[in-house]
């Protein structure tokens, strides 16, 4: 048990601290707003985690998995949804993401929106389904219990990492700030993210 759970936890370390959707965006709303908003998106992002690790648990993942149609549709949702928030940055003024330092949007706000972003990209649901199974340490046991053990230390982790990203991303909004043309900058950033994190969504792997 013990060297499975250690294993688990160097894999989903080198994960997080890989490039990817989930760390840009945190880096890229902890620069235009400040490390708050960074964590924020952070315990939104990481609570979603909770629905996929019930549903690699008890077994609906491997529905998705089967199911083409299901899949896509999952994936057009989240993709829709992640274009619409681009479309709102887009019509959106540059100089607010900057304003007296606030957030443009509250911390419980972008705690939903990390939530929803997390919840509608299936590719997460099947990833867990692929990374789980290989760390259980004992197979004939309680898999359902073993399934949230490993998505709590999953969250845990994640939490941490991206808590720091988070803090660091937010010191260099303060150096920002100064630029006359940050503004425009973390706002076309933000945009791209978000078409990023849409257009990877509908990527096969």
């Amino acid at each position: 048990m013990i060297e499975s759970l250690i294993a688990f936890l160097a894999a989903t370390a080198l994960l997080a601290f890989s490039p990817g959707p989930d760390n840009i965006y945190v880096l890229t709303q902890s620069v235009a707003n400040g490390s708050k908003s960074g964590l924020a998106t952070t315990a939104g992002l990481i609570s979603g985690c909770i629905v996929h690790t019930t549903l690699v648990a008890f077994g609906l993942s491997a529905v998705i998995a089967a199911s083409p149609f299901l899949f896509f549709a999952i994936k057009t949702v989240g993709a829709m949804y992640l274009l619409y928030l681009a479309f709102k940055v887009y019509r959106s003024d540059a100089s607010i993401n900057l304003a007296d330092g606030a957030p443009k949007k509250s911390y419980t706000a972008l705690f939903k929106q990390g939530v929803i972003m997390n919840i509608l990209n299936p590719k997460v649901t099947i990833f867990f389904l692929a990374f789980f199974p290989g760390f259980l340490w004992d197979p004939e046991g309680n898999t359902v219990y073993q399934f949230y053990v490993l998505g709590l230390l999953f969250m845990l982790e994640s939490s941490v990492i991206f808590g720091s990203i988070a803090l660091v991303a937010g010191k260099i909004s303060h150096v920002l700030r100064t630029n006359k043309n940050a503004g425009v900058v973390l706002k076309w950033l933000q945009i791209i993210v978000f078409i990023g994190i849409a257009v990877y969504i509908f990527i096969d792997d």
